[in-house]
């Protein structure tokens, strides 16, 4: 019942993350610049400078927006490329690790048996991860372009200082939530990793050993016994023992006596 709670809850985090991630692909203000807007008592004046993944815009004080749409795909900037290619591909690999780790929860009757299942999830924690990281890569790539504008100290003409928009929080929030779905999948099924262990005690120190060492004691568990201990230790000890008996000559009365 814990397993199953726990990939339940693992299922809804990741799928809220790829939500978030999927919504700041279509939201504006992804870096925003302000200009004007201190009037004093006056009628202030301000004009709004935004960007997104798809268009640049101007909205001024009348709320009036123009926006210029990226022409085609080669005369966009290169990180926008980056930005929009590492998106893509980790939506891509988060459709497959949900759909991996649907098929594979305790709570859905289809993937087959516990231990199929189980790889199932592993697999989904491992592509969550992976998509994850492509878009928190996409993300900082962002974060750094805008950061070099804002901090340069001689910014070439007609460039402005943008700052970070809403989309970009959202998206690291959404990261967030995948890597700890992520993690929530990873415990459920750690098992698949690690196989049960029993722990001794060799000088008072706790130890691990494989299932394959389980029965033996301190001095047998890393040597193999011998041959001739072996056969005494088989069932057929004693008819090997009753033989070397009847081979050995006995020793006769006169020998006996001397």
């Amino acid at each position: 019942m814990k397993k199953r709670l726990i990939q339940i809850f693992g299922f809804l985090i990741t799928s809220l993350g790829w939500l978030f991630i999927l919504c700041t692909m279509a939201m504006d203000y992804w870096r925003i610049s302000q200009i004007g807007g201190q009037g004093g008592s006056f009628i202030i004046k301000v004009a709004w400078y935004w960007s997104n993944l798809w268009k640049d815009c101007y909205t001024d004080s009348t709320a009036v927006t123009n926006c210029r749409d990226y022409g085609v795909l080669w005369s966009v900037l290169y990180y926008v490329q980056a930005v929009r290619g590492l998106l893509m591909c980790g939506l891509t690999i988060g459709f497959f690790a949900v759909v991996c780790c649907f098929v594979g929860m305790e709570c859905t009757y289809i993937g087959g048996a516990e231990p199929t299942k189980d790889k199932l999830v592993f697999s989904g924690a491992v592509f969550h991860f992976v998509g994850g990281v492509s878009n928190l890569v996409a993300y900082c790539l962002y974060i750094n372009r805008v950061a070099r504008s804002a901090f340069a100290t001689n910014l070439p003409a007609g460039e402005f200082r943008y700052d970070l928009g809403p989309p970009i929080f959202l998206g690291l929030v959404g990261c967030f939530l995948i890597f700890f779905g992520a993690v929530l999948y990873a415990v459920t099924v750690i098992k698949v990793i690690y196989p049960n262990r029993t722990v001794i005690e060799v000088y008072g120190r706790p130890t691990y050993m494989p299932p394959s060492y389980r029965g033996r004691s301190l001095y047998t568990g890393y040597y193999e016994p011998s041959r001739f201990y072996g056969s005494y230790a088989s069932g057929r000890s004693s008819t090997k023992i009753s033989r070397l008996s009847q081979a050995t000559p006995k020793l006769s009365e006169r020998d006996a006596f001397v």
